[in-house]
């Protein structure tokens, strides 16, 4: 039977270990192999036993996690954007509503003067749908992992809430905790049977609050999963100017089948993949494979939809529609590559899987204890309580959300948007950092670097009687020359032709005052004009176009004037940011689709050795694993849609923000800023908050762990736990905010011009 492969939404993971256990649970299914990601909340299951999805399903549901197929994708082969604004706003209204109520409870019980007669029972009433309806989410979650024999920080949250209210409400109801004019008394040391006279609602209603903050943040960044392939769909043309008997009718593209002919005007994307059978253009391919310059096509070329015409008027006949388009392709390179990416587990996750089990079996422990010793059931549950609260995860919830608030709030200030807590872990292992050469270490446009003038002609005069040529012209180099004539004349009016004639990949010929000006490539001015070049300037022309730029001559009234060289240049900053990314440890890798000529002359100019040239969006994805075979831990930096299935497949992917929204969205961090001193600035932020978040999650097990054994000696009261768990929320927050601290790089000529 052939392999059949099912994607299947999951729903009820809370962290990673819930991917892990479906995926083992899928795997051990005979002939089948799975791959579960947390992060777009998708399992992409291969079966050679044709298993069917309703077992699948069943398999899920008795692990304790839903499944389904998915819904029918937007467009052919595109898949289905994963998207769940709802739960977003359902967490948001959780923690809204737990706020509102909890704060006014721990005020309460925090400030002794706010306590007025019977203030314990209004806190009751407050603190009360926050620790059932607030922390729904813990016990749930919590309740799932214990019916399967697992725990994590969830149920650590659950049982200490739980703990902490159901210990209120026998104070309150059993204890003389609810009698007029109780007041909440600050004892270090634990008094024999005063458990009884204590409430912990505080405790409960901030736990709840702080750790759905934290969960708030992570859902609204799973909610942008999807965002890459939508960006990718919306990337395409959505009408078409269909040709029928020579009349032209606007359709959708939807509709076009393969051997219709349409319509493609300047400035209009290409519709779909087909055949060129009428006209010559140029067309901008820099969105799909990174070329800089546009590349001329005429009758027999093939095009790719979503590409743009930026010359002439085209008829293309459709070769390939929905899902076989490039466009299509690229999409499912993008979801494949998201879908094989392992995220890394939550810090907090992996070390309460160790931590919780441990907690329990002490506070266990410790009630088995008292009451062996000492055969107080109340000592003995206070102990266990105060065990058990000392060591609730309120500053472990606080560890990764703070600092990533306060590190994702000061990169926003500086253009850096940083998606979650997974990608900070992989900026401290990253090695190898690959930079796409066009709009990411270039500028992406073309600029006229050089004039060449000849006898009498001077640069102002040569770059006018061009300019005043390609005034007509659409094409990106003819619009580099008239703005280099605007800078370099000004005030000097550039003249009109009178009459203007474009020939496809070689130049224009038009009259200019009553004089004759051509402007193109040397070998069509050689083979149709008899104009070859003088020795030095051919070596001129040879020496530039080795380097990758494009030069065009200039000739008035058949006698050569000179030429101009354009180019895409290096972005000012790209030299010293290589520099910097050596000393950050990491080894730079230059990616491009343009020649061999241009991709080194480049590579050359910024300081970067390894350099690879004419490489396709699915070579870029090929170099990527292949860097990862080799072991290393690969960042990549890029702005096109050419760019998204690799920084997709990336261990970090880094995307330029003045790019396209196909590569932000595939991207785990974006920068606003088109410069690479940017990207720098990124790397350093992550690792800094990495580095914080380890600290708040060292401090946050110091000060538990330490009071753990004090509280099982029953030398505790669970009040001061509470107090100790508090100071240690207040220590990890203040250590969180020293990242708002954080300065951007400052580029070294700027500095020596404020020195200077």
């Amino acid at each position: 039977m052939a392999e059949t492969d099912v994607e299947l939404e999951i729903g009820g993971m809370t962290c990673a270990s819930c991917a892990t256990r479906i995926e083992r649970k899928l795997n051990r299914l005979d002939g089948v192999e799975a791959t579960v990601n947390y992060a777009t909340e998708k399992a992409r299951v291969k079966s050679s036993s044709g298993l069917d999805i309703q077992a699948l399903i069943a398999t899920v549901a008795s692990a304790g996690y839903t499944a389904t197929a998915p819904l029918p994708p937007e467009a052919p082969g595109l898949g289905t954007p994963t998207s769940k604004p709802d739960e977003v706003i359902v967490l948001r209204t959780r923690l809204l509503i737990s706020a509102a109520l909890g704060i006014p409870v721990a005020l309460l019980s925090m400030i002794p003067a706010l306590q007025f007669t019977n203030w314990q029972w209004l806190a009751l009433t407050l603190a009360a749908p926050v620790a059932v309806w607030g922390a729904l989410p813990f016990h749930r979650a919590a309740w799932v992992n214990a019916r399967h024999g697992a725990t994590t920080m969830d149920t650590l949250v659950s049982v200490g809430v739980l703990a902490a209210f159901g210990w209120s409400l026998y104070a309150l109801f059993f204890g003389t905790a609810g009698e007029p004019g109780m007041r909440m008394s600050f004892s270090f040391i634990s008094m024999r049977g005063s458990g009884a006279s204590e409430i912990y609602l505080e405790v409960a209603s901030a736990v709840t609050i702080f750790l759905l903050a934290g969960r708030y943040v992570e859902a609204r960044a799973k909610r942008e999963s999807g965002a890459a392939l939508r960006a990718l769909l919306e990337l395409g043309a959505k009408e078409a100017i269909l040709l029928t008997n020579g009349v032209e009718t606007r359709v959708a593209v939807s509709t076009l089948a393969i051997g219709d002919r349409f319509v493609s005007r300047p400035g209009e994307k290409v519709a779909t993949d087909g055949l060129v059978v009428e006209g010559a253009s140029a067309v901008d391919r820099s969105m799909l494979t990174g070329e800089s310059v546009p590349v001329e096509v005429a009758v027999g070329d093939r095009v790719v939809g979503a590409t743009v015409n930026v010359g002439g008027r085209l008829v293309v006949e459709v070769t390939r529609i929905g899902s076989e388009t490039e466009l299509a392709r690229l999409g499912r390179l993008v979801e494949e590559a998201q879908t094989g990416k392992a995220e890394a587990q939550r810090l907090a996750d992996r070390v309460s899987a160790v931590f919780v089990p441990i907690v329990f079996a002490l506070a266990a422990l410790t009630f088995v204890g008292w009451l062996v010793l000492d055969g107080s059931i109340e000592a003995a549950f206070t102990a266990a309580i105060a065990t058990l609260i000392v060591a609730c995860p309120c500053a472990l919830g606080l560890a990764t959300p703070t600092a990533l608030l306060v590190g994702t709030g000061r990169g926003s200030q500086l253009g850096i948007l940083i998606r979650g807590p997974q990608v900070l872990e992989q900026t401290r292992r990253v090695d190898t950092i690959v930079l796409d050469k066009t709009g990411t270490v270039t500028t992406g446009e073309m600029t006229v670097v050089s004039v060449l003038p000849l006898g009498g002609e001077t640069n102002e005069s040569l770059l006018r009687s061009a300019a005043s040529a390609e005034l007509g012209s659409e094409h990106p180099v003819g619009r580099a020359i008239v703005s280099a004539a605007g800078v370099n004349a000004a005030g000097v009016n550039i003249a009109t032709a009178e009459s203007f004639v474009a020939t496809a990949g070689f130049g224009v010929q038009a009259v200019v005052g009553g004089s004759a000006v051509i402007v193109g490539r040397a070998s069509w001015l050689a083979e149709n004009w008899s104009l070859p070049l003088a020795q030095q300037l051919q070596a001129d022309v040879d020496a530039a176009e080795s380097a990758g730029r494009t030069v065009l001559i200039v000739a008035v009234d058949g006698e050569l004037r000179g030429a101009i060289v354009v180019s895409d240049t290096v972005k000012p900053t790209s030299a010293e940011a290589v520099t910097r990314f050596t000393s950050l440890g990491l080894a730079p890798v230059l990616l491009t689709g343009d020649n061999a000529g241009a991709a080194a002359a480049v590579g050359a100019e910024v300081g970067i050795a390894d350099v690879r040239s004419g490489v396709t969006p699915q070579g870029k994805l090929k170099v990527i694993r292949a860097l990862q075979a080799e072991g290393r831990v690969v960042a990549m930096v890029g702005d096109g849609v050419n760019d998204a299935a690799a920084l997709a497949a990336a261990d970090l992917g880094i995307a330029m923000g003045t790019g396209t929204d196909a590569a932000i969205a595939a991207s785990d961090v974006t920068v606003l800023r088109g410069d690479l001193l940017a990207v720098v600035d990124a790397i350093r932020l992550s690792r800094s908050t990495l580095g914080t978040i380890k600290g708040n999650l060292f401090w946050a097990f110091a000060y538990n762990v330490a009071a753990i054994p004090i509280a099982m000696l029953g030398l505790l009261n669970p009040v001061i736990a509470g107090a100790a768990m508090a100071f240690s929320s207040v220590f990890v927050v203040t250590n969180s905010l020293r990242l708002r601290r954080f300065r951007a790089s400052v580029p070294a000529a700027l500095l020596r011009s404020h020195r200077s």
